[in-house]
């Protein structure tokens, strides 16, 4: 029998409930235990499990009813999970003119509206009750909390629940249980052979599964096991938790305040240092400060000011606040760093042309040609002959006093380092030079060597580091070493753990890879990890103890777990375990270099790591991670697929979450999860990235779910018999996610589509043992070239999602017309639908272009830029593109410059003489004009660039009806 999952999937709402669980930022609730790269939305999680354990009936409509239901996604579950109030005024807006009156004072207004005199507490509710259902799917969710954040689906939900699934549960685990006796003969079993940062094994457990996680990362493998024991722990460990920080954040505070290293000579307490490079100008001869501006706080208005100090040949750096918005302007012009040069602040001679420039140096030439030394384990600051300095030029303090009420005040504010502060400093790097080898030792600080790789070796070739505390300036690592000195102190596994990745954060937060953000809302040290990269800067901030606590006491979001589950770090080319499910997020082609960014935190904690977990191993095993997109990584990943088809009973199920809009790569997993002896069931798409400037570009923001099985057959089938069968899946599965489409709550996005044709090819390829054409072993191991030819997956593929641009006529446009229309034509017209979407990515049109058999299509856009792009109107093509042949000879271009006329001359006499001159058989194809006129003139209610040329296509439209000999 066919599971839920493999009939049919809510999408949209999924897609939603995904969107609102990322976009909750550290209140998810597994980020605050530290960072991680790719975490799935725990809904998704729970939603994919459900939907396998539930059986399809042949009611669809009433088991998608009970779906819904059971993630508390229905009408009455989003009631239930209402959290917030809708304001009074947002409820009269919602209210019928009758229900207005009955409910409210008649001199009311919109805006303060006035409930009647005697509406009770019970009445109000009612009120909040009739507007809640009276939002759309997307509004309902900002006044409601998680679907995690409750129990599970109310008591007389469980009524209608049980009676359709044949059930008696009364909780999500119970029902779980009894799904699995009844599939599997025992309680379901899930594991995640690449599990990261712990979202499906903490989801199954939570929900009643037997969890495994593993992963070859021993950083992942920690993640996991403390969001299965710390945030599945429940109160009581949260407890335990905050009162273990406390005790070694207080310890450390008192040995800081004893050392004098933070408070200054008026008893105020550091909370933020500013440190830059500086580097001697080849030109000049002077000691230049390294920043890209010297703007230090955007809404205090601090900046920092070059003095020049012609004696010592070098430049002070005078602090000042509240200075003027010219000075602020000019503090952000006069950055010594642009564009990777030096830019010397000293005045130079003119040039040729009479003009005074400054003197620019490419920094490449600053560290010069052999690079810069080579830093030894000992060094911890710079020497004396190095290229690079480096040198403290401000400092924020708090200042704490008591106002005239007798409450206590702080106030915060710059100042430039005075001798003292420099004195403080010289002690900073005493204190840690005498405990610095026996700290290596027991593994307070790390004594790792840097291995090269793609990022890693970065930090060699720009600053000369070699091992990982060379990422710390000495009063970084005087701090977290004292943090994890105490952390020894503790005696219970969890309550190290818990420290440790607390530890984890402060390094996040404050390394020389940590940058000083000046902007209004943050004037502050931010994290390491703002990208997947590790970006050296020239100037950088450090956090004193003070700021570190916002690090170091991380919030328990607590979920009581009653079930641990199991966690191991181990390739999953060999992982032991054996689910009845396997749900992973594998690497992709262009995956994160997970194995070198994880072990800037392996460095800090691998020897506790030992000693807590003595059967883990400590290293990021770079040689067996899974990375690149060469024939390797193909055969890696079909033997981490075989070992888990193995593992997996043979009416058990894998789900692959998959990422990717490249036919090649698709083809690639194809050939994987065929040579691993799975094949596709299904597949469905659900929006989980958020929008983020950090992903500006042609990004994917879907995840697709390939539901897998066993490969049973030993049918063998020919490339001639695939393509006819491919053609019908791709339709069968357009015309199934059509059918459930909802035109007020639409399921499926445009890429959605795409997506679902490539799913649709894995479909028909991966029924089949053999395919006589294809050499599976061969074409994994064979090696890619660039703009080399295709394999004949990938050709399969590629026809996949031709048929599915074909198939899918825009909304309203004659299916005949668009059958008759040509490429260029179906591309334009296809690519102003989903535009009219608010599809602005990039990726899209190429895809599109892809599918339509388009090799440039960059001459129908009017912006090409990242998650900007969009195609010309009629006007903006002006005469571009005119002619006798291709699409300059088309009925959809006539039309176009048609309107470009009508416009031009606010008649349509003009346009319809265009059309009467220039269209090939006018009297015959003016009906089909007639129907691309009447498209676009649609264009004008759905995007503002389009509102005059599509009123223009309507006139247009009307004078070719009305046109005769």
């Amino acid at each position: 029998m066919a599971s839920f999952i493999e009939t049919q999937f809510p999408v949209s709402k999924l897609s939603k409930e995904s969107y609102k669980e990322r976009k909750a930022g550290n209140t998810q609730t597994l980020t605050s235990l530290g960072k991680w790269w790719g975490r799935k939305p725990l809904i998704l999680v729970r939603a994919t499990i459900i939907g396998l354990l539930m059986p399809a009936s042949n009611d669809a409509k009433k088991d998608r009813e009970i779906f819904l239901k059971i993630l508390t996604m229905d009408e009455d579950g989003l009631y239930q999970r209402k959290s917030k109030p809708i304001a009074l005024k947002d409820v009269y807006g919602l209210l019928s003119t009758l229900e207005r009156k009955e409910w409210f004072e008649p001199t009311g207004s919109e805006t303060t509206p006035k409930l009647k005199v005697g509406t009770t507490a019970e009445d109000r509710q009612i009120l909040q009750k009739i507007a809640f259902n009276r939002l759309s799917y997307d509004d309902k969710l900002t006044y409601c909390d998680r679907p995690e954040h409750i129990e599970g689906p109310s008591e007389e939900a469980w009524v209608e629940i049980n009676a359709h699934l044949g059930t008696t549960a009364n909780s999500l685990p119970e029902l779980v249980k009894q799904l699995g006796e009844t599939q599997f003969g025992h309680t379901p079993s899930v594991g995640d052979a690449f599990c990261g940062g712990g979202s499906v094994p903490f989801e199954a457990a939570r929900i009643g599964c037997e969890a495994y996680g593993s992963d070859l990362n021993p950083v992942a493998s920690l993640l996991t096991w403390a969001a299965l024991n710390i945030v599945g722990g429940g109160e009581e460990v949260a407890e335990q938790v905050r009162q273990a920080q406390e005790k070694v954040y207080e310890a450390v505070d008192r040995q800081i305040t004893e050392w004098g290293i933070e408070h200054n000579e008026k008893g105020c307490r550091a909370d933020a240092y500013l440190y830059c490079n500086e580097t001697r100008c080849p030109e000049c001869g002077w000691m230049i400060p390294l920043a890209p501006s010297w703007v230090i706080g955007q809404r205090t208005r601090c900046i920092g000011k070059l003095k020049p100090d012609p004696i010592n040949q070098r430049f002070d750096i005078l602090i000042e606040s509240d200075v003027s918005a010219s000075e602020m302007a000019a503090a952000k012009a006069a950055g010594t760093v642009r564009d990777s040069k030096l830019v010397c602040p000293n005045p130079h001679p003119m040039d040729n042309e009479g003009n005074q420039r400054p003197q620019e140096t490419p920094m490449v030439l600053i560290r010069g040609r052999e690079g810069l030394r080579l830093w030894e384990n000992d060094d911890l600051i710079p020497r004396k002959d190095d290229v690079l300095q480096e040198r403290l030029y401000c400092i924020r303090w708090v200042k704490t006093y008591v106002d005239a009420k007798g409450k206590e005040r702080t106030e915060r504010y710059y100042r430039a380092p005075n001798q003292q502060d420099f004195d403080r400093e010289a002690k900073v790097l005493g204190l840690l030079q005498e405990r610095f080898d026996d700290w290596q030792e027991k593994g307070y600080i790390p004594s790792r060597q840097i291995e090269p790789g793609d990022e890693t070796t970065r930090l060699q070739r720009e600053r000369g580091w070699t091992h990982w505390h060379h990422l710390f300036n000495p009063r970084q690592l005087l701090i977290l070493g004292t943090l994890a000195e105490r952390i020894t102190d503790l005696d219970v596994p969890i309550e190290q753990v818990s420290c440790l990745l607390s530890l984890w954060k402060c390094a996040d937060y404050n390394a020389k890879l940590s940058q000083w953000d000046p902007t209004p809302s943050k004037e502050m040290v931010v994290h390491t990890f703002a990208n997947q990269a590790f970006n050296t800067f020239l100037n950088y901030g450090s956090r004193g103890l003070l700021a570190l606590d916002t690090s170091w006491f991380f919030k328990v979001n607590q979920r009581l777990i009653h079930n641990q589950g199991k966690v191991l770090p181990s390739d999953s080319r060999t992982t032991p375990i054996k689910p009845d499910i396997g749900l992973t997020d594998p690497p992709y082609a262009d995956a994160i270099n997970y194995h070198e960014l994880s072990e800037f935190f392996l460095a800090w904690y691998d020897k506790p790591l030992q000693k807590l977990f003595p059967h883990w191993y400590i290293d990021s095993k770079r040689a067996l991670a899974i990375r690149g997109r060469d024939e390797s990584f193909r055969k890696s990943m079909a033997d981490c697929y075989h070992n888990l088809a193995n593992q997996m009973p043979t009416n058990g199920c894998q789900v692959v979450m998959f990422t990717h809009q490249d036919a090649g790569v698709w083809a690639d997993l194809a050939l994987i999860l065929w040579a691993s002896g799975l094949r596709v069931t299904t597949a469905w798409c659900i929006a989980t990235e958020t929008d983020s400037a950090l992903k500006e570009g042609n990004y994917v923001q879907g995840t697709v779910l390939l539901v897998l099985r066993k490969q049973t057959s030993d049918n063998t089938a020919f490339l001639d018999e695939i393509y006819p069968k491919v053609e019908l899946e791709v339709k069968r599965q357009l015309d199934s996610m059509l059918a459930l489409e909802d035109e007020e709550d639409p399921n499926f996005g445009d890429t959605d589509y795409q997506l679902a044709a490539y799913a649709a090819a894995l479909r028909v390829l991966t029924q089949y043992k053999n395919i006589e054409d294809i050499d599976v072993a061969y074409e994994l191991s064979k090696p890619r070239k660039k703009g080399g030819d295709k394999s004949e997956i990938e050709k399969v593929i590629d026809e996949a999602v031709k048929i599915a641009c074909d198939y899918l006529v825009p909304k309203g446009f004659d299916t005949f017309v668009w059958k008759n229309l040509t490429p260029e034509e179906r591309f334009y017209l296809k690519g102003l639908d989903i535009e009219s979407h608010g599809e602005y990515r990039t990726g899209a049109y190429q895809e599109l272009a892809r599918g339509f058999g388009l090799k440039d299509y960059k001459p129908f856009l009017e912006s090409g830029k990242a998650n900007q792009t969009r195609l010309k109107t009629a006007t903006e093509f002006g005469t571009k593109t005119l002619g006798d042949i291709g699409f300059g000879a088309s009925l959809v271009r006539n039309a176009l410059f048609a309107i470009r006329e009508t416009v031009r001359h606010e008649s349509t006499q003009q346009g319809k003489s265009w059309l009467r001159a220039e269209v090939r058989d006018y009297w015959n194809q003016r009906k089909n004009l007639i129907e691309i006129l009447r498209y676009l003139s649609t264009m004008g209610f759905k995007m503002g660039q389009w509102a005059i040329d599509a009123k223009a296509a309507e006139l247009l439209a009307g004078a070719l009806e009305n046109d005769n000999v």
